[in-house]
């Protein structure tokens, strides 16, 4: 499909306030703060949520494709280890905010939807780990809290490492009896689950589930955001928006097209559609592809007509999140604009000096080779859910100040914030 300009303007979206959010347990977000900070969900203790997911960064990590395990510090300055314990290959897709993945709307998780609400395997979710799901999720948000904990170069590290890394490499659900029982047997988390978790009664009964709920409520509360200058535009304050930005708002829902796909009181209409992003880093390959590449949605599908589509992201905030598109393409917002207006020029004309990457010596070499194969050049050019639409570098300029018009006011700030000390006594960073 090839989704163009409309040709009446789409409608704007109701306000969205706190009812439209999922009521979270403030007792069960108190701890999730402390587990989000805490290095000791990953498989060397030496890297947590937090170091993808920075407040200094809107919630994500201001890289292109993040430094995972082995790496230290966080945020642009993130360097990636040296000696035996330095990476041994980037993060495969960006890194996203994090911001209302609390809404009740919210239906799928990650860039390719491999969580998202389904029958197939009788437990109420189609996951990565298929029939092996623990019981006891609260919601989606804690499903996915899930899988970053088994993802070797996210944070479970190297099989030869450590058990939990090793355990991942026999079925995925056995990491997660070795990290809750990393979190039970310390005294601090054993009694705050115990006084927060009415099925806890002993440190005994501290499972993965409460670890997963615990992380969502956190991030679920401290990454709400509906006080933007747009939500009160959209409340009835016409003083809201400037003039760039309301001319901005007229393209986005009109002759920009941009509320095809943005839509709702979210910005994203939660659907997968292919924008001939570049290609670069090692992508989340399959074990039977035969070169490196990211087909997207269809690695979950095995539908050959998702091959390369991605999902929608939510504009919420947008402007605190950079760089953009699933691996980071593009360091600007004009940037991305203007590769969704005109997706095949911008796939040509594009230049790995955009990407946002820290310098890996030993990954220089193969950083762009999937750019440069031809074939998957040509096949990427090939798949593009967009017609081009023309704009002129005025009206880019004032898409540009709507999508700043996304940015929250107090909401941005953070309510719990970055604990000064976790229970287990590892570093915080």
């Amino acid at each position: 499909m090839a989704l163009s300009a409309p040709l009446v303007a789409a409608e704007l979206p109701k306000p969205i306030g706190p009812d439209d959010f999922v009521a979270f347990n403030p007792e069960w977000a108190e701890i999730g703060q402390l587990l989000f900070y805490d290095p000791i969900l990953s498989g060397n203790r030496n890297i947590s949520c937090a170091t993808c997911h920075s407040i200094e960064q809107g919630s994500a990590d201001g890289l292109s494709l993040g430094i995972g395990e082995g790496g230290r510090g966080i945020g642009p300055d993130r360097t990636p280890g040296e000696a035996d314990g330095r990476i041994r290959k980037r993060i495969p897709r960006n890194a996203p905010g994090l911001w209302n993945l609390g809404a009740k709307q919210i239906r799928v998780m990650f860039h390719d939807g491999r969580v998202e609400p389904s029958d197939i395997y009788d437990n109420g979710w189609n996951t990565p780990a298929a029939e092996w799901l623990p019981e006891g999720l609260a919601g989606i948000l804690a499903v996915q809290a899930l899988f970053p904990m088994t993802s070797q170069f996210e944070m479970a590290g190297d099989p030869k490492e450590n058990e939990v890394a090793g355990a991942a490499y026999d079925r995925i659900d056995a990491v997660w009896p070795i990290l809750s029982k990393r979190v039970r047997v310390i005294p601090e988390y054993a009694a705050m689950f115990q006084a927060a978790f009415p099925d806890v009664d002993s440190a005994l009964d501290i499972d993965i589930s409460h670890i997963a709920n615990a992380l969502a409520a956190f991030q679920g509360l401290e990454w709400q955001s509906y006080d933007a200058p747009f939500d009160a535009y959209l409340a009835g304050d016409d003083s809201a928006l400037d003039g760039a930005q309301k001319r901005g708002l007229d393209l986005f829902y009109g002759k920009g097209g941009c509320a095809s796909c943005h839509s709702g009181p979210l910005l994203t209409d939660q659907e997968f559609y292919a924008l001939a992003l570049p290609q670069f880093g090692p992508g989340r390959t399959r074990l039977w592809d035969p070169i490196v590449r990211d087909v997207g949605r269809m690695a979950v599908s095995d539908r050959l007509e998702d091959a390369y589509r991605f999902r929608t992201p939510s504009l919420r905030n947008v402007a605190l999140t950079a760089p953009y598109g699933h691996n980071g393409a593009y360091p600007t917002l004009e940037g991305i604009v203007r590769h969704h207006l005109q997706p095949v020029a911008s796939f040509e004309n594009w230049e790995g000096a955009l990407a946002q990457l820290p310098d890996v010596p030993w990954l220089a070499g193969s950083d762009f080779l999937p750019f440069k194969d031809r074939r998957e050049r040509a096949r990427l050019a090939a798949r593009i859910d967009l017609a081009p639409v023309d704009l002129d570098d005025g009206e880019v300029a004032d898409l540009v100040a709507f999508l700043h018009s996304l940015t929250g006011t107090q909401s941005i700030k953070p309510r719990l914030g970055k604990p000064e000390r976790v229970p287990s006594g590892l570093e915080v960073e």
